[in-house]
C-alpha cells in the first residue's frame, strides 16, 4: 500500500540540527528578549499609538507562529533515514519526471525547510503536500500522474525514477 497517508518531514542530519537549534533559540533567549522589547515600549506611555509597542507585538505573533511551525515539523521528521530503496515515491527520494512535453525534471520529495537552507541539497525540493509532490506521492516508477497548476491547467509526469536521495 503507498505511503501517502504518512505526514513525514524528512531532514539531513545538519538541517534538523540548524532547525532544531533555531527553535532552542526562539523559545528560550529570542522570547526573553522579545519581552524586554515589549516591556520597553509599554513604559513608553500610551499604547494606543506606540508603533514601537505594535511592531513588537506583531513580532511575537509570527514568532510563535514560527515556533510552533518548527516543532510539529522537528516532531514529524525523519532524521538521516533513507527511504527503502522500492521505487516507489515518497518523501526523502530522488525524483525524476517526465514532463508531457518531453521535458525531465530531477528533485528531492521533502521539505521546503530543506531548500535554500541546507547547502548540501543541489537540486530543486518540492514538498510533499505542494501538487507535484502530492500528485507523485507513493507512485510507482513507470506510473503516471497528473497535477493542477493554480491557473486551472492540467499537468501530466510520468515516474521515471525514484531513488533515496544522498547528500
Amino acid at each position: 500500500m503507498p505511503r501517502t497517508s504518512e505526514v513525514i518531514t524528512w531532514l539531513t542530519q545538519e538541517a534538523y540540527d540548524r532547525l532544531k537549534a533555531e527553535l532552542d533559540h526562539m523559545s528560550g533567549e529570542g522570547r526573553h528578549e522579545l519581552a524586554g522589547r515589549i516591556e520597553s515600549a509599554r513604559e513608553e506611555g500610551d499604547l494606543r499609538e506606540n508603533g514601537g509597542y505594535h511592531a513588537a507585538k506583531e513580532e511575537q505573533g509570527k514568532q510563535e507562529a514560527r515556533i510552533r511551525q518548527l516543532a510539529q515539523l522537528l516532531d514529524s521528521a525523519r532524521v538521516g533515514e533513507a527511504p527503502p530503496d522500492d521505487g516507489i515515491v515518497e518523501p526523502g527520494m530522488r525524483v525524476t519526471v517526465r514532463f508531457a512535453d518531453g521535458s525531465e525534471s530531477t528533485f528531492v520529495l521533502g521539505s521546503r525547510e530543506v531548500a535554500g537552507m541546507d547547502h548540501s541539497v543541489d537540486l530543486d525540493v518540492y514538498s510533499p503536500q505542494s501538487p507535484l509532490g502530492r500528485a507523485v506521492n507513493g507512485k510507482r516508477v513507470g506510473e503516471d500522474a497528473e497535477y493542477e497548476l493554480p491557473s486551472g491547467q492540467h499537468v501530466s509526469v510520468k515516474v521515471l525514477g525514484a531513488k533515496p536521495y544522498q547528500a
